[in-house]
């Protein structure tokens, strides 16, 4: 009798600790039909370039001609550049150079950010996408409201619907001309000189050209005042994920001109920003934006193939 009554308290024993391990795995599974958030993938890059390092001397040599004119100890420390001073290495690194001889002085800089989101929802690539669109609309080349094929499409649209208007008041402005410049006798009439004099819009045609008709600060070929589109700022296309082209003159002090081409393009999870600029020491003389644009978009090319090796 007390044999099988042990028995029966040992089988109680087993069956209550096998109920306690069922309840606790349930309680770690959580709650029956709710969903596990799975945590976006991490960037692909999880390192940094040596960025003193990221140039080869060839095209230092290039990008920096007066360092050319140097004894070879004075080239190589010029080479070698100077690391830009950050607070996390990990996350963020950068390097100058510059060189300087008797027309001008050229100065390079590049920077490599590496973009990691805390946000478990939110990839590293996601979050470097939202970092280097504000870049972009900062510089003007992007709108937040929309994408850049609706902004486009919209434009082209309001674009066609001016030129009509324009075209149908161009066609009434004719003949309102044509019947104004009839006599009685229904022959044209030449306005007389005192009629231009008292025109409020006739300087507009014949006046000598004001400071706002200038030029000053855009993008030449040839450095004579005349526009050419194709240097603006611009979104770049096969640079990287995406990337675009800054281009701003500005004046040191009071005596030269001083150009900066800024090439910020995205890979994944890195954003990359090259600086080149370029100050002659003779105020009169205009720094070339198409060679310092050709150049400084030939470095970020090179340095995005660094990031596919």
């Amino acid at each position: 009798m007390a044999f099988v009554t042990g028995t029966a308290l040992l089988a109680a024993l087993v069956v209550g600790c096998s109920a306690d391990s069922g309840t606790g795995g349930s309680a770690a599974d959580g709650k029956p039909g709710e969903e596990t958030v799975a945590a976006a993938a991490p960037g692909k890059y999880r390192t940094l370039p040596e960025p003193c390092r990221a140039v080869e001397t060839s095209t230092l040599k290039d990008l920096l001609p007066g360092a050319a004119e140097l004894t070879e100890e004075q080239q190589q420390k010029v080479y070698e550049g100077t690391a830009s001073v950050t607070y996390n290495t990990d996350r963020r690194v950068g390097c100058n150079w510059k060189s300087e001889d008797p027309s001008s002085s050229h100065t390079l800089s590049i920077d490599f950010e590496r973009v990691v989101s805390y946000d478990p929802a939110v990839s590293d690539d996601d979050r470097a996408r939202e970092v280097y669109t504000k870049q972009e609309t900062a510089a003007g080349l992007s709108s937040p409201s929309a994408t850049p094929d609706v902004a486009k499409s919209t434009e082209n649209a309001a674009d066609e619907d001016t030129d009509k208007d324009e075209d149908k008041s161009t066609e009434k402005d004719k003949g309102k001309d044509k019947e104004a410049g009839k006599g009685k006798d229904g022959k044209e009439q030449t306005p007389a000189a005192s009629d231009d004099a008292s025109d409020p819009t006739s300087h507009a045609l014949t006046g000598p050209t004001t400071e706002d008709d200038s030029t000053d600060g855009e993008n030449t070929d040839d450095g004579t005042g005349t526009p050419d589109e194709s240097l603006q700022p611009r979104v770049l296309d096969d640079l990287g994920d995406s990337a675009f082209l800054d281009d701003l003159p500005t004046r040191a002090g009071s005596t030269a001109q001083h150009r900066t081409v800024k090439v910020v393009f995205r890979t994944s999870n890195v954003i990359v920003t090259v600086e080149y600029a370029e100050q002659p020491t003779v105020s009169t003389v205009v720094p070339d934006s198409k060679e310092l644009q050709e150049k400084a978009q030939a470095l970020a090319r090179k340095l995005v193939e660094k990031f596919s090796e």
